[in-house]
């Protein structure tokens, strides 16, 4: 029960990483709010309240903390996760396409950052957990606006982890390889088997050990941790 008595608000929480994040910090004992514009697959465990929230969305966003702090009383931790991927290479990336990727993955995280830090700096506590990936750091050919993104997140974190240090939040950015999801198995296969065969660990990383290192960061356990980047990754970032 390393979350007990914590109340917890997920982005992207209908699936994959994000539904597999919910359950684990139930199961820790956390009050759990799971945001998505879409319905949970499946079901959510006992513990766990799925709300509407469209991430690129203002009024969405202050709705939904509005949400948690009316029903539960507070806000202890923030876990950023919804996400889109597109692969175009620079040179025929649309600014449609581009400002699409970055209002959910970039500016998503912004507004959820601002929405908790209004709350976590009353309450002179709070985690968030930013959902960045191994392209946030590294870079492969085209997906431009993905790495774009990503790469964002993890500055973005870092920039609040020493702005509200001093308020008692800690921030910091998960960065995950490759992870058997709903979104990676919709993608081309041939491009999934050349990233697996790139991971020393050659195999894909599962959703459980993604919130498994976002249990970790949520928790008391890394009360001195913050503004980091934890990789998720079978060994591809320490290449």
């Amino acid at each position: 029960m390393r979350l007990r008595g914590r109340v917890a608000l997920i982005s992207g929480a209908a699936s994959g990483i994000g539904h597999a994040i919910a359950g684990v910090f139930a199961r820790e004992g956390a009050t759990v709010f799971a945001g998505d514009i879409a319905p949970p697959k499946p079901a959510h465990s006992a513990g766990v309240t799925a709300i509407r929230l469209d991430v690129t969305s203002e009024a969405d966003w202050r709705k939904a903390v509005d949400t948690v702090v009316a029903k539960a009383g507070r806000l202890d931790v923030l876990v950023n996760n919804a996400g889109i991927i597109a692969y175009e290479p620079l040179h025929e990336l649309s600014v449609q396409n581009w400002s699409n990727l970055i209002a959910v993955d970039q500016t998503g995280v912004f507004l959820g950052m601002r929405e908790a830090v209004r709350v976590m700096r009353e309450q002179r506590s709070g985690s968030i957990v930013n959902i960045s990936s191994i392209w946030g750091s590294a870079a492969v050919g085209g997906a431009h606006a993905y790495h774009a993104a990503k790469g964002a997140v993890r500055n973005m974190s870092k920039n609040a982890a020493m702005t509200y240090v001093g308020d008692g939040i800690r921030v910091n950015s998960v960065h995950p390889g490759f992870i058997d999801t709903p979104l990676t198995m919709a993608q081309d296969p041939a491009l999934n088997a050349a990233v697996i065969a790139a991971t020393p660990m050659k195999r894909a990383g599962t959703a459980i050990e993604v919130a498994n290192g976002c249990l970790f960061l949520a928790s008391d356990e890394a009360s001195y941790v913050t503004g980091t980047e934890l990789a998720i990754d079978g060994g591809y970032l320490a290449q």
